[in-house]
């Protein structure tokens, strides 16, 4: 689940966290911490799967109230459960994977039910709903429908989910994307997704050598960065650029499957994104002039990816 552009993320939070923690009583054990930034991964997913259950689900607490009433209407002892009864539903809900995870995280510590119950309502005024408690008997292809209709357009594209779950979850603007993938595809079917090992073994075990290699050849790194810097200060460049930087030149070292234009145009982005306005230039440079270095003094060498 977890892409290699996640990974790099996790591992720059990590690195950044950990060289800021240095000057502290209380230095930053980074293993742990970038297992913690996967563990938030898995939280953002879980709840993500909770909420959109729930808000399927509320049919029957909205069934019940109304038909709890003082004088109830015949519309209200009439409150259509087909959604909260679906298959797919009851699907996702029975899967032990999802019930383990319910377990683990506990999501209901971060839930929203005034949230919940709005979604609800916009969602039974809608056409998709109309036409779905419309059909008669039961279909899973229009359960899959519904279904990605309150993900995609109730909930991904409502303002007041997103302020909810950033609140909650500071990952969720490196995680947004990745997430919504995921739920897209869990949707389709259920028992693609692995709440207990959203990282696959591989991708873990370069996680773990990426962070553990920066910081373990870190001097060696700093002595290739450091000569192109020029007239830069090497104390006064923003210190997320040069978390990036030693990770790149790690990359082009020690990671012999990973083409080095890859590493490059990843490390670009990444300082596009998260760091200054002339960053993504500037990282391309520096990173640019030490692979040609290397290079020439033959020290890189690099296997066929698409073979290993």
């Amino acid at each position: 689940m977890i892409s290699r552009r996640n990974i790099r993320v996790k591992v720059m939070q990590t690195l950044y966290s950990y060289a800021a923690s240095l000057d502290t009583d209380k230095p930053l054990d980074p293993q742990k911490t970038l297992k913690q930034h996967f563990n938030q991964t898995r939280s953002l997913l879980t709840y993500t799967v909770y909420f959109l259950a729930e808000v399927a689900r509320y049919a029957e607490k909205d069934a019940f109230k109304k038909s709890h009433k003082y004088i109830p209407t015949e519309k209200d002892l009439n409150v259509n459960t087909k959604l909260a009864g679906s298959n797919l539903l009851w699907q996702i809900l029975d899967l032990n994977d999802v019930k383990i995870a319910f377990k683990n995280e506990k999501p209901e510590q971060w839930g929203d039910e005034e949230l919940i119950k709005k979604i609800y309502t916009e969602l039974t005024a809608s056409q998709q709903y109309a036409h779905y408690i419309s059909i008669g008997q039961q279909s899973l292809q229009e359960d899959r429908k519904i279904f990605e209709y309150i993900f995609n357009d109730l909930m991904l594209d409502n303002e007041l989910f997103t302020a909810h779950i950033e609140e909650v979850f500071s990952n969720w603007d490196d995680d947004g994307a990745l997430i919504a993938q995921s739920v897209a595809a869990f949707i389709r079917k259920p028992q693609s997704l692995n709440f207990q090992q959203i990282i696959s073994t591989d991708k873990e075990v370069f996680a773990v050598n990426l962070l553990r290699t920066v910081i373990e050849k870190e001097d060696y790194l700093l002595s290739l960065i450091k000569p192109k810097l020029k007239n830069w200060d090497p104390e006064r460049i923003a210190l997320l650029d040069m978390v990036l930087m030693k990770m790149g030149v790690c990359e082009f070292l020690y990671f012999d499957t990973i083409p080095p234009k890859v590493t490059i145009n990843e490390y670009i982005d990444l300082a596009k994104e998260y760091s200054t306005a002339q960053s993504g230039h500037f990282v391309n440079g520096i990173l640019d002039n030490i692979h040609k270095e290397l290079l020439t003094e033959g020290k890189i060498t690099k296997t066929d990816f698409r073979k290993s």
